[in-house]
């Protein structure tokens, strides 16, 4: 074998290296995403849902369950005001999540949701949540996270317990990023 098919053996290896990099990073994101949200997979819940009058069955009750973690990396405490809730498929309910930020400095936080069963992410529909944006805590505040929501009355049958859970993500660097990036100085705004 000589140097000039070294070469193009290298350059080939390294092209299929690099495809599959950004693959990976950039196409592959977005395509998980909507897979998800065609097909429920992953617990996914859905954004805003603008509620609408439902009936409310009430000859049924589906209890609510709630978790709260933290990322490794957020050091904030992070729970649900309650366990869990029975609702009336169609009702609106109300409850909160607690955050407190017991360290030195100001941070933003970021939660994610997540259900399960799976098949459930479809009818539980959120009208107002905490999850739709940043929250940013002072150092030693605290705040209670408001989350609204509807049982769907089409939840299948046997379905009688969902968990909804949040995981917490500190993101105060990419928010001090982005106002950077518009000229804020977050040390000057409050």
């Amino acid at each position: 074998m000589n140097i000039g098919a070294n070469a193009k053996v290298s350059i080939k290896l390294l092209t299929v290296a690099v495809s599959m990099l950004v693959f990976a990073i950039f196409i592959m994101p977005p395509i998980y995403d909507a897979f998800c949200e065609i097909t429920g997979l992953n617990g996914k819940t859905g954004g805003r849902y603008e509620a609408v009058p439902a009936v409310i069955d009430r000859n049924r009750l589906v209890t609510v369950q709630f978790v709260a973690s933290n990322n490794e990396n957020m050091p904030w405490k992070f729970r649900p005001s309650v366990m869990s809730l029975k609702v009336h498929p169609g009702e609106v309910k109300d409850t909160v999540f607690i955050a407190e930020n017991h360290t030195a400095r100001d941070m933003v936080g970021q939660a994610i949701p997540s259900m399960v069963p799976f098949k459930a992410a479809g009818y539980f529909h959120k009208t107002e949540c905490f999850c739709f944006n940043q929250q940013e805590l002072k150092a030693g505040e605290s705040a209670e996270l408001p989350l609204r929501f509807i049982v769907d009355p089409d939840l299948p049958a046997s379905v009688n317990t969902v968990t909804l859970s949040y995981t917490l993500f500190d993101v105060t660097e990419r928010f001090a990023d982005k106002n950077d990036k518009n000229g804020i100085d977050p040390e000057r705004e409050g």
